[in-house]
């Protein structure tokens, strides 16, 4: 079970589209999913998922995280087989953990994966 604690009453969020589509290089899945990597060092990622209002459920594949995952839902809304998080909520997944997220809404994700994703 991943530990998860919704920050959305204490902690606000301007994300500035704009500038995420100037400077992010974007990888479109063909799916209503994209990943904008923000910076990599030898496995380790961080990265934005975006996720489009109409995206299929099962546009994410169940995958694992060798090191854990840390994400925060900056928009729209993220559930798994553990739970639902919402806009402003934090999550941290065990390593070793395998999951398949779906979302709702337009939804903006920001990722740490301290040892890459493998495929489950």
């Amino acid at each position: 079970m991943p530990f998860t604690h919704n920050m959305a009453d204490w902690l606000g969020f301007n994300i500035d589209k704009a500038w995420l589509e100037e400077n992010v290089r974007w990888k479109d899945f063909g799916t209503g999913v994209r990943l904008g990597r923000l910076y990599r060092e030898d496995a380790c990622s961080l990265v934005l998922y975006e996720a489009d209002s109409e995206v299929t459920v099962d546009a994410f594949m169940p995958h694992g995280h060798p090191g854990g995952e840390a994400y925060i839902v900056l928009e729209g809304e993220v559930w798994d087989e553990d739970g639902t998080y919402p806009a402003g909520s934090l999550v941290w997944m065990n390593r070793e953990t395998t999951h398949t997220p779906k979302t709702r809404g337009k939804t903006l994700i920001l990722v740490l994966w301290p040892e890459g994703v493998k495929s489950a």
